[in-house]
């Protein structure tokens, strides 16, 4: 597949994973004419229940996974947590986009920091720790107060830890699991934020605008535009998702989570191969939505254009009961309603969200 000889409207497109991420994708490929056919093991798949196929099938099934690669042209994935021996698998078998190194360092946070000091980003200190001894060695090292969290695995914000000089830390290091954990220097941020890149199979790169974020309990809260950031620190922010798109030669969507200091730094925090739940804003409010941009990107087709298309944009997330209120956010003159679809609530569990505009 190359940009003079793109997947055409009317293939399918093979997506990883069945969550809300996949089915939001699903529609936007529809829009254009695509069908989508989503390899989820879940019982549940809201992914699944707009696509044209599902097969439920284990990751480290490789019959089924043989017989996925035949029937679509092209695969993305709507999770990080894919096992990168899955997309090793499907890779000679059908273009899988972005690639498996990505989903490798995207999915240890020790990779991603690494990598981050490698294209001249900055984060925040850190050290990892492989037993409780080098746990405790990891926290002198970098001081506290600090952040001790999971290399694998943890988001929406489990598996992580406060540390203050008054913890005890074996108690946190067996509360945590006794697994791989990175230790974070705690950062003093003014505001956190991210920046969502894209980059077509030609090489061409494009960033939407960057948003303020503000989570609650660990999980994404809101995303508002304009964020009320200078121009430098959004000068800085793309400079970030452009590096990062461009060291993975990748071809697909790439958000880069930020913390912005009160002096004016720019750190990256995580990185997420995929669309972002900060990025849910421009189904309604930009030109080009991510979930599009994600479609035109796989299929070797023109990136859209990523311009808002009022004054301001917020997103908010509707978290485990707050979602039974959507006959209030249907009455909203300026606000569409998206949910996901998901039979069964529960605290701390997204099942929707409310976009919001403003001419």
């Amino acid at each position: 597949m190359t940009a003079a000889n793109p997947v055409p409207p009317g293939a399918t497109i093979g997506i990883l994973g069945g969550g809300q991420l996949g089915r939001m994708t699903a529609l936007a490929a529809a829009n254009l004419g695509y069908r989508c056919h989503v390899f989820a093991p879940d019982a549940e798949s809201p992914a699944a229940a707009v696509s044209a196929a599902w097969t439920r099938a284990a990751y480290d099934d490789h019959d089924a996974l043989a017989a996925f690669a035949a029937a679509v042209d092209v695969v993305t994935y709507e999770f990080e947590n894919v096992p990168v021996a899955c997309a090793e698998f499907l890779a000679p078998r059908v273009p899988v986009r972005p690639g498996a190194e990505l989903l490798r360092v995207a999915q240890h946070r020790g990779r991603e920091k690494t990598f981050f000091a490698g294209i001249g980003v900055a984060t925040a200190p850190f050290a990892l720790a492989a037993t409780e001894a080098e746990f405790v060695a990891a926290v002198r090292s970098v001081g506290a107060p600090c952040v001790a969290k999971t290399t694998t695995e943890g988001y929406d914000g489990k598996g992580q830890a406060r540390i203050d000089a008054a913890s005890d830390l074996p108690a946190v290091w067996a509360r945590l699991g006794g697994r791989e954990l990175i230790v974070e220097g705690f950062v003093d941020f003014a505001a956190e934020a991210s920046v969502i890149a894209a980059r077509g199979v030609d090489g061409t790169t494009s960033c939407f605008p960057v948003g303020r974020n503000v989570h609650r309990d660990g999980i994404l809260h809101t995303t508002t535009l304009p964020g009320g950031f200078d121009a430098a620190t959004l000068r800085r922010a793309e400079e970030i998702g452009r590096a990062t798109a461009e060291a993975f030669d990748l071809v697909g969507l790439v958000c880069v989570e930020l913390f912005v200091t009160r002096d004016g730094g720019v750190l990256a925090n995580e990185m997420a191969p995929r669309p972002h739940n900060s990025g849910h804003w421009t189904q309604d409010c930009c030109v080009t939505s991510q979930f599009e941009q994600l479609v035109r990107a796989v299929c070797g087709l023109p990136l859209g254009p990523v311009t808002m298309r009022g004054a301001g944009a917020s997103m908010t997330n509707l978290i485990g009961d707050e979602a039974a209120e959507w006959r209030r956010f249907l009455a909203e003159p300026d606000a569409k309603l998206h949910l996901y679809g998901k039979r069964d609530s529960r605290p701390g569990r997204k099942m929707g969200h409310v976009n919001r505009w403003r001419v």
